[in-house]
């Protein structure tokens, strides 16, 4: 499919692919940019958000890379997590198929807007580590939910991962994002597996953003270790209240 699309189609791809990486590292919500694009480009919905996924995973996985290479993700402590995302995306990818998710993006908006309201509120969220509110099991538990969540709808579940990392766990901003990282790669993953059972994804369109999506992930996550709540709050705020609206028009 790549070889019918002009050289424009292409270069504007790959340069969505390298911006969204940066925002999904930083904040989530990259999609808001690949799935118009991947559209645009002349992809069937089906296809777009299969490619969405396989794109997106390039991405995630850069990111949590960089965090684990830099010490900041250890991925054996958060296995009980692991565990919970493969679980709960495994559920939310397999409903999907029998159930409409159309009544998610009813509520999805106005959930989105709380959290945008909430960390606006909340200047001094995440800027010191704090004392725990939950076990591993508890927060296990609610990784899967979010799990569930993004294979079976998906806008803001890196920002919901980030936030359950605060308020659970009393991670900082910053460190909480490197790990949200890692559980959405996990649900990442999970999902892109359904969609290739499913023969939607064309991976030429995928494999190019691809590259795009590693580098912008890369940067990304260097802001984020380098300049932490001041870069990642921001947008945050910004990408909650950009998603709220595309779902309501939407």
């Amino acid at each position: 499919m790549l070889a019918d699309m002009s050289l424009e189609i292409i270069a504007m791809l790959l340069a969505v692919g390298t911006i969204a990486g940066f925002v999904d590292a930083v904040a989530g919500g990259g999609g808001l940019l690949t799935m118009p694009a991947l559209l645009f480009a002349g992809l069937s919905p089906a296809q777009a958000v299969a490619t969405n996924k396989l794109q997106g995973s390039f991405g995630t996985f850069s990111a949590v890379r960089y965090f684990i290479k830099r010490g900041e993700v250890v991925p054996r402590d958060n296995i009980p997590a692991i565990v919970g995302v493969f679980v709960g995306a495994c559920i939310g990818a397999l409903a999907i198929q029998s159930m409409d998710p159309t009544f998610l993006a009813d509520w999805m908006p106005w959930a989105l807007i709380v959290v945008a309201i909430y960390v606006l509120l909340s200047p001094d969220i995440g800027t010191l580590q704090r004392s725990a509110r939950a076990s591993i099991l508890g927060f296990s538990a609610s990784a899967l939910f979010i799990g569930a969540y993004d294979g079976f709808f998906g806008p803001g579940t890196g920002t919901f991962f980030a936030l359950a990392y605060v308020l659970l766990c009393g991670y900082t901003l910053s460190r909480a994002t490197a790990h949200a990282k890692l559980l959405n790669f996990t649900s990442n993953i999970v999902s892109l597996a359904v969609f290739i059972f499913g023969g939607e994804v064309v991976w030429s369109v995928g494999l190019l953003m691809a590259v795009g999506q590693w580098s912008g992930a890369r940067l990304g996550a260097g802001m984020v270790i380098s300049r932490g709540t001041v870069l990642i709050r921001p947008i945050t705020i910004t990408m909650c209240i950009a998603m709220s609206v595309a779902l309501i028009f939407k």
